[in-house]
């Protein structure tokens, strides 16, 4: 990251796409772990949401060049996906038992020890950011900071605890159908911006998503899924957590109002919320380039990310900006910025 004084030259290249691939054996079976960049930098681990895998749930951020840039510059990549989840994989064997949200988080203390990595970078969606909110709660001192989108903090209600029982029957019963992926698609898009209506056509986000749904063996998401429907509360334990977070969530998400929940637990001193307009839940696909001045403004409360002196492109968000000092300490990163609308507490 080189020293302090020193400006930061970013590559507006876009890195390599082709990462490697690891199979890693935990205390709770083997996880598949795709790794991008340079191992040397520090670590940003990534976990997505439900039927979902790193190339159907980030790809659009890391597809973004500005995006894509900012998070290879400052960081190696550590994609791991949920058991069973993994391009490829077959139908995990119906002897083997079933993983709790618990076993799930303890995983990823079991991968990071893996590649010898101690404190690093998570984001999560949904499903995801819950298991790397629970893995930070367990083990606060390996994980730096919490980038979450559209996150979930409670115990199933008795509303999604019946409508996830009928995801599951179905799941159980006949894979990854065309109901199942309606469900799907409605939990992660917004419906006239993404999944489109009778007068507007489907997006290609959601095309190319309901294409790598048919990837996915539906009894692997089925065990995921009921993983999540017996989660705990974890909402109590929030605001001991030390480490920043920058919490995402669509205005038209299922679980916006739990990912406002989740920001009024934690810390205000040291968390921030974005409110994406005409989104769903999975920002990181649909509307990717609103994370891009977030993330900046975050990385810089780490000193990872500063404008640089030179401009590379005149259309770049990465282009020379001025700044106040003042904008750049944690409060900071409650700046409303379009088309986003933001929330920070301003006590210090």
């Amino acid at each position: 990251m080189g020293d302090s004084s020193d400006s930061v030259s970013i590559d507006m290249e876009t890195p390599s796409r082709s990462g490697k691939e690891y199979v890693v054996e935990t205390c709770s079976g083997y996880v598949s772990v795709s790794v991008y960049g340079d191992q040397d930098k520090p670590a940003l681990v990534t976990y997505p949401d439900l039927a979902l895998n790193h190339i159907s749930c980030f790809q659009g951020l890391f597809f973004c060049p500005e995006a894509c840039s900012l998070l290879l510059h400052n960081f190696c990549i550590y994609h791991i996906s949920p058991p069973g989840h993994e391009l490829g994989a077959a139908t995990i064997s119906p002897d083997d038992p079933l993983l709790s949200a618990d076993d799930l988080a303890d995983q990823i203390a079991d991968v990071l020890n893996y590649f010898g990595l101690d404190a690093v970078m998570c984001m999560g969606v949904t499903a995801g950011a819950y298991i790397l909110t629970l893995f930070a709660m367990k083990y606060r001192q390996r994980v730096l900071g919490l980038i979450l989108i559209s996150p979930l903090c409670n115990a199933p209600s008795w509303t999604e605890w019946l409508y996830n029982k009928v995801l599951s029957n179905l799941l159980y019963y006949y894979g990854m159908c065309g109901v199942v992926k309606e469900l799907l698609l409605k939990r992660f898009f917004s419906k006239q911006e993404a999944r489109g209506s009778a007068q507007v056509p489907e997006s290609d986000v959601v095309q190319a998503c309901r294409r790598l749904l048919d990837e996915r063996q539906g009894l692997n998401v089925w065990r995921f899924h009921e993983a999540m429907n017996g989660r705990r509360d974890i909402s109590d334990g929030l605001r001991k957590l030390r480490c920043r977070s920058l919490i995402f969530v669509g205005e038209n998400s299922p679980f916006h109002s739990e990912a406002l929940e989740m920001t009024s637990k934690l810390d205000r001193r040291c968390s921030a919320l974005v409110e994406v307009q005409a989104c769903g839940s999975m920002v990181t696909e649909e509307q990717p380039h609103a994370m891009l001045i977030p993330l900046e403004y975050f990385f810089m409360g780490y000193g990872m990310y500063r404008p640089p002196r030179l401009s590379v492109s005149p259309r770049s968000p990465l282009s020379p900006i001025c700044i106040s000092p003042e904008l750049l300490s944690p409060e900071s990163m409650g700046l409303k910025l379009k088309p986003i609308k933001t929330r920070m507490s301003l006590e210090v």
